[in-house]
């Protein structure tokens, strides 16, 4: 999850830079979870210097929203919803509904500056699903995105149109050992 490496040149002070094409990312399970894997991949990037944004579409809880993030460290911003519950139905009223869309947008601005060089978007797939977010407003995202920027989607019941666009698919299933 690298997006870009630099090396310098022998006998030179000049330096090479090699530009790696962003991934695209998908983590999917059956239910409803935050992914720890995701998140720990996500710290250990920003401590490595690395610029990441993690952005919960349906949490909200902590009065936060896109002008309070959460700083974790001295490259990880964390933002979630202004609003004081998490969403669990497609029923949102105005202001939810706004709050939600501020932060859609947000992202959508933070990425194309190319001010982060990993994003996580938590629960995309359960906002496009509740019908909150369009799937085709996220699939021209990802397409306009900067070709160094990963992203990292995850939730449930993850639309085939991403799937299919995913450049890695993890599925996380629970097993029962009896």
């Amino acid at each position: 999850m690298v997006s870009q490496l630099e090396a310098p040149a022998l006998n030179s002070a000049h330096h090479l830079t090699y530009n790696l094409e962003g991934l695209v990312q998908v983590f999917t399970s059956s239910h409803r979870s935050f992914f720890t894997n995701v998140i720990a991949q996500s710290l250990r990037i920003a401590g490595q210097g690395t610029p990441v944004l993690v952005v919960q579409f349906l949490k909200g809880g902590i009065g936060q929203g896109h002008e309070h993030p959460v700083r974790l460290g001295q490259y990880l911003d964390w933002i979630r919803c202004d609003l004081p519950r998490y969403i669990d139905t497609p029923e949102l009223d105005e202001v939810e509904h706004h709050s939600l869309m501020q932060l859609w947008h947000y992202t959508q601005e933070v990425v194309y500056e190319g001010k982060y060089s990993l994003v996580v978007l938590d629960e995309l797939s359960l906002a496009i699903h509740f019908g909150l977010i369009p799937l085709t407003e996220v699939l021209g995202f990802l397409e306009r995105r900067p070709s160094h920027v990963d992203i990292i989607l995850t939730g449930p019941q993850m639309p085939q149109a991403l799937l299919d666009v995913a450049d890695q698919i993890t599925e996380i299933r629970r097993s029962y050992q009896p």
